[in-house]
């Protein structure tokens, strides 16, 4: 028998395509997960079906100080429709005005088929009350909406199709009549930001999406006409999904999400200017101390979250900060879903360590659907799907809130603004609730497009939310203070509160932190009528509280009223 012969050079050989295959496996992995994650092609055929024949109940509304929910996807008399399906909400709001809101869905007609179209509902009075037309292409397969108005307040829906394109659909006239679509190039998962500066790329459109799920050879694209046309696919720096987009005041784009090498960031500073070809600045690495991944038994065919990015454009002290969030699967601890956040004050370049914004103690609870976005005064809110008030062997999920006025550094308590809800009920042929949610902060509050089953069923949902009402949790009640204020405000050595008791009662007058934490009482006596006090900015033990805002409760036994405060 002829023995062979094997030499060092040939050892070396096998040794080094071993190490390939290793570094290699986990890649192609990771594209065979992508797969089962996203498969937005049509798989059941479109069935009519008439929304007027179908069974009807009571909508789910709810009204509280601290926030309102109303539901969206209701029929001409605002109830709920029976046995359809609604989720992956994306909401858009009028800047020219904001009581013109509009949240878009994949709208399922019925829960016995996975068909999906584009669904889409419109609030002219703030979120109050809903309309719900129906679908912009009845009978034509769409998903992944993405919605946003530009400056002048026209609006843009941007549709995945099954073979993998999007178009983007516009108002321009202020009604509720869509233009002609206009190809967008496009892929699954798609996000769309606009540039509302005044700078160079005004009413730019931006679009990105995963290069796996595309007819392009790459995944973003641009609009320099105001969606008249879009520009050809152009690659961006290590091809992140799963991701979102954010534009700076001075017009620089950012997107995020996931890469081969885990977590990233990228930038353009040329991307604004019409005259230049899209060019990317860099790619930085995020550390949010775990990856983006499916949803595990909460969301079985979706997944745990997208990553969002957002900036600070207060014209205040964190002024350009770039802010990332994420649900993510931790690494240094196993927990299945965590809410993680890191900040960058250079402009993205590098990023601070993680930080956990959900405060449930252990690692079996599942946070999931994490939510950001970033007030004009520079707040900071951020929402999520919550398991940790759960029943054994439940996936019972609640929403759940926090918010920081300090850039990310500290936060509120978190806070639950919704019942429980099993999420794994009301599917449509397709085992998920989605794959995300959609937020816009103004400097009032938070306007949040959701999903859940608290009504039975997968609906749609707008929430806004009031951060200073959520941290104190400020009863609803007869109104027995009125003109509540305090001068000067923002201060330094002494302000004046002021306000009115209708009724002889028992006032007492509370200062918190912006974590809802009590640094004094300063007033606990019966008052009717008119009265004023003054407050040096000192706690309970008479020391000077360092800068920052406070709140001032005035409460009494039928009410309570709060006066934000800022101490210089």
């Amino acid at each position: 028998m002829t023995k062979k012969y094997y030499s060092p050079k040939r050892k070396e050989y096998t040794y080094y395509l071993l190490i390939c295959i290793l570094l290699i496996l986990p890649h192609f992995i990771l594209a065979q997960t992508n797969l089962n994650f996203h498969n937005e092609t049509p798989d059941d055929s479109y069935v009519h079906v008439s929304r007027e024949s179908m069974e009807k109940g009571p909508a789910y509304n709810l009204r509280k100080s601290e926030f309102f929910t109303s539901q969206v996807n209701v029929d001409s008399d605002g109830n709920d429709i029976i046995g359809d399906a609604a989720n992956e909400t994306s909401i858009a709001i009028d800047p020219t005005n904001p009581n013109r809101i509009v949240i878009g869905w994949r709208q399922f007609n019925t829960i016995t088929s996975n068909f999906r179209q584009a669904g889409y509902g419109y609030s002219l009075d703030g979120g109050l009350t809903w309309t719900f037309p129906g679908v912009i292409n009845p009978g034509v397969f769409r998903s992944d909406p993405v919605l946003d108005f530009d400056s002048e307040g026209n609006f843009y829906y941007n549709s995945l199709k099954g073979d993998f394109t999007c178009d983007v659909y516009k108002i321009d006239d202020g009604g509720i009549v869509w233009g002609a679509p206009v190809p967008a190039n496009g892929g699954d998962k798609q996000w769309m930001r606009l540039d509302r500066t005044d700078g160079v790329g005004a009413g730019n459109i931006y679009s990105n999406w995963n290069q796996s799920f595309t007819t392009c050879d790459w995944d973003f694209t641009r609009s320099i006409d105001g969606g008249d046309s879009f520009e050809e696919c152009t690659p961006v720096i290590n091809t992140p999904q799963w991701g979102t987009l954010a534009v700076d005041a001075d017009g620089t784009l950012y997107t995020v999400g996931r890469a081969n090498a885990g977590l990233i960031l990228v930038k353009s500073t040329t991307a604004k200017d019409p005259s230049l070809p899209v060019a990317w600045d860099f790619s930085t690495p995020v550390d949010l101390d775990g990856n983006l991944s499916g949803g595990g038994a909460v969301n079985p065919e979706g997944l745990l979250g997208q990553m969002w990015v957002d900036v600070d454009k207060s014209g205040g002290s964190g002024h350009g900060n770039v802010y990332v969030l994420a649900s993510v699967n931790r690494s240094s601890n196993a927990d299945n879903g965590d809410v993680m956040f890191a900040k960058s004050i250079d402009g993205g370049e590098t990023f601070s360590a993680p930080k956990k914004i959900n405060t449930d103690n252990g690692t079996d609870n599942v946070q999931w659907f994490g939510t950001m976005s970033v007030a004009p005064n520079g707040r900071i809110d951020v929402v999520w799907l919550d398991t940790r008030d759960a029943p054994e062997g439940t996936n019972d999920s609640r929403l759940y809130y926090s918010f920081s006025e300090d850039q990310g550094n500290t936060w509120s308590n978190n806070e639950p603004l919704s019942i429980a809800f099993n999420p794994n009920i009301g599917y449509p042929q397709q085992n998920k609730m989605g794959d995300y949610f959609d937020m816009i902060s103004d400097n009032e509050g938070a306007h949040l497009a959701w999903a859940n089953t608290i009504n039975g069923g997968q609906d749609v949902y707008y929430t806004h939310i009031s951060p200073e009402n959520v941290i104190l949790s400020v009863d609803d009640s007869i109104e027995n203070i009125s003109n509540a204020v305090s001068y000067p405000n923002p201060f330094s050595e002494e302000t004046t509160i002021a306000f009115s008791i209708a009724n002889e009662e028992l006032v007492t007058v509370e200062v918190f932190d912006i974590l809802g934490r009590s640094q004094g009482i300063i007033l606990n006596e019966m008052i009717f009528g008119n009265y004023s006090l003054n407050w040096d900015g000192s706690n309970g033990n008479g020391l000077k509280l360092s800068s920052g805002i406070y709140f001032i409760s005035i409460k009494t036994k039928s009410n309570r009223s709060l006066i934000r405060v800022i101490l210089q």
